[in-house]
């Protein structure tokens, strides 16, 4: 597809969006498709993992990081860091617990790995630093352990306890 053109993208709950193609490549997913698609084609991609709300978000997120390239770090040589993330990227996460799950399984789905980073790191933040117990409050997650099952997991894994 010629560059600046623009491709229809179709979410779970049929909204479309048009998206220029240099963009919406930032998806390997997409971009992927595309190759498959004739050129010029007017049809829609389906995209029935995502909701009308959640391509909204991606599309800004991608439009954004379109715009304003950020240095990637090459993955095999820097560690990884989860206080590494620029402003934008921070206030763009700062969304419900629901919709920044929605966001990474979007981003799993659509195959774009610095959004993927991104929102794996905010989750990540989330827990760093809090116990088990503070954990499942924040993620409302039911503790079905027995206090005795409770206790030997404890034992076992004492040595990754911080004193």
């Amino acid at each position: 597809m010629a560059e600046g053109s623009t491709v229809k993208l179709q979410s779970s709950d049929e909204k479309e969006f048009e998206v220029a193609v240099e963009v919406a490549s930032m998806s390997q997913t997409i971009k992927n498709m595309l190759e498959d698609l004739a050129p010029e084609s007017d049809t829609p991609i389906p995209l029935p993992n995502v909701s009308g709300k959640i391509l909204e978000k991606v599309i800004d997120y991608c439009k954004w990081h379109y715009e304003h390239p950020t240095h990637q770090a090459d993955d095999k040589k820097e560690e990884k860091r989860t206080d590494d993330i620029i402003p934008w990227d921070k206030n763009f996460c700062q969304v419900d617990q629901a919709t920044l799950f929605e966001l990474i399984l979007a981003a799993n789905y659509l195959d774009i790995k610095p959004l993927l980073d991104l929102t794996c790191k905010t989750v990540a933040n989330m827990i760093k630093g809090k116990t088990p117990e503070e954990i499942r409050k924040t993620f409302n997650i039911k503790n079905d352990f027995t206090p005795e099952e409770e206790e030997q997991v404890r034992k076992e894994n004492e040595w990754c306890e911080e004193r």
